[in-house]
């Protein structure tokens, strides 16, 4: 049988292969359930990801901008602590995670929504916690730190709305 055109369940592409396998490390078990495309394609769905995609797009932002604060600030001389570089790494790299997640949500798939619903809680909370220690960071990190959870919150909200959860529920067995 013949793939048809938009089909990729016969793409044997190595980018295919690729997103099949980190699907299937990510989703688990469930890695190719999706939500039906009457409602993925819903406008309020559409428009959460869209909204969603914004504010991950604002992480990014605020994720190399507190790398150019770091290396404007050690160009002029000033200490810039190991946990600053850590940091900065760690919310680029969550940053993309968390547009995987996305992306694939968007795509219907809903170990993608469980897992962008779940780290949109997690990591503000994470963050908050962390930027709470005195001295770990200086003023303008901890100020980055409480935005870049603020931003994740804006997310959680979107994901956690009565049309969302209604839409991503979990199939049940049988």
């Amino acid at each position: 049988m013949e793939p048809t055109a938009g089909d990729t369940t016969h793409d044997t592409t190595g980018a295919h292969r690729l997103l099949t396998t980190v699907d299937r490390l990510a989703g688990g078990r469930k890695a190719g359930i999706r939500v039906g495309d009457d409602a993925r394609t819903h406008p309020k769905t559409r428009r959460a990801f869209t909204t969603i995609a914004w504010l991950l797009a604002a992480e990014f932002v605020i994720g190399i901008a507190a790398v150019v604060v770091a290396i404007v600030l050690l160009t002029n001389g000033a200490d810039v602590p190991w946990s600053v570089w850590m940091r900065s790494l760690v919310v680029l790299g969550m940053t993309a995670t968390l547009f995987y997640f996305a992306w694939r949500a968007a795509a219907g798939y809903v170990w993608a929504y469980s897992r962008l619903r779940l780290f949109s809680k997690i990591f503000p909370v994470v963050t908050l916690v962390i930027a709470a220690i005195p001295g770990f960071y200086p003023l303008w990190m901890v100020t980055e730190q409480i935005v870049f959870s603020l931003i994740l919150i804006g997310v959680a909200d979107y994901l956690d709305s009565d049309h969302m959860r209604a839409t991503f529920r979990a199939p049940v067995a049988g």
